[in-house]
Order: C-alpha cells, then structure tokens, then sequence
C-alpha cells in the first residue's frame, strides 16, 4: 500500500471551492493535472479521468465514483484491469477553516501487486497532485474575481510540503521507501 496526499488552504468558502471542483467541463481551461474528466459526480457514475502527470506520460482512466457529498467529499476507485492488481482510492476532502477559508486535501491510496513497482510514476502524481491543487485555488480566486469586479491575489497557501520535493504540496506515506 502507498498513500499520497497534497493539502492546500484556499481563501474561500467550501462551496466555492466545490463549485470549481465539480465543474467537470472547464477542467481543460485550468487543471494541469486532470485535463479531462468526463462523467457525474454521483455515487455509482463511472468516469473517464485523464491524468496528465508533471513529466509523465498522460493515461485515461475509467474509475467508478464511490462518494459524492456535496461541499464535503468527492471519492472514486480505479483498477487496473482486475481488482488487487493496482487500485487507487482518489479522494477530495474539504474542510471548513472558519467562514471564509478551505482545507482542500488531494490524496490517493493505492493497493494492489504492481504497487511496490510503480514508485517513479507515483512521485509524478503526488508532483500533479501539488499542481492542480495549486491550479484549483487559483481558478476559484479568478473566478471570485470576476465576480466581484476587483482583483485578489492568488489565494493559496500550502502545507504538508513533505515528499520527494521541497517544491511540492504532497506527503509520501510509503514505508519502504522511508527506510
């Protein structure tokens, strides 16, 4: 098993955070890390995912949605042609920080036998996760912008900035590569 995670605070409510996060269509127009992303946030929906990683190659994926609660948690599994082979778990979780503020937490468990093989793919997802966290609060910041007529700064701080790099938001939770 290997668990990746990006937390990023974004000045923003959770509904706002969610209406970017879900708004499947205009992912082309600002997420470096899943340009596309095709289906329902709905529990049950399968969905075509397409991971473009930091220096990697881009895949698409077809995984099924397993919780989609509004404002708080969007969740989905994806399989590698048969179950325990390689799964990932991929979770949104946001969190409240008073009325005006989000803890976006990005994060990724993966299973399965191919797992201990796939650590140089996995480090450039954990890099993407980092991006489009990044890329996320500052598409709500744009979009508050336009709302509001005026202009903000970009609206993203990061923490767990532990991992393979000081530049990215992710942490590695992998025990035998901490050895």
């Amino acid at each position: 098993m290997r668990r990746l995670a990006a937390v990023t605070e974004i000045d923003a409510t959770p509904t706002e955070v969610w209406s970017v996060l879900t708004d499947f269509d205009r992912y082309p127009d600002w997420n470096p890390f899943i340009p596309s992303l095709v289906g329902r946030c709905e529990v049950g929906a399968r969905l075509r995912v397409t991971l473009a990683p930091p220096a990697g190659r881009p895949m698409t994926l077809r995984p099924v949605v397993l919780a989609a609660e509004p404002v708080h948690e969007f969740r989905w599994l994806g399989r590698l042609f048969v179950p325990r082979l390689f799964d990932g778990e991929h979770r949104f979780l946001l969190e409240p920080l008073g009325s005006d503020r989000t803890r976006l937490t990005q994060s990724e468990t993966f299973r399965g036998l191919l797992v201990p093989f796939t650590a140089r793919v996995l480090d450039k997802t954990g890099d993407g996760f980092g991006a489009m966290n990044r890329a996320l609060a500052d598409e709500v910041a744009r979009r508050r912008e336009v709302q509001t007529g005026g202009s903000q700064p970009a609206s993203w701080m990061s923490s767990a900035t532990t991992g393979s790099s000081s530049s990215s938001t992710w942490r590695n939770s992998n025990p035998a590569r901490s050895a």
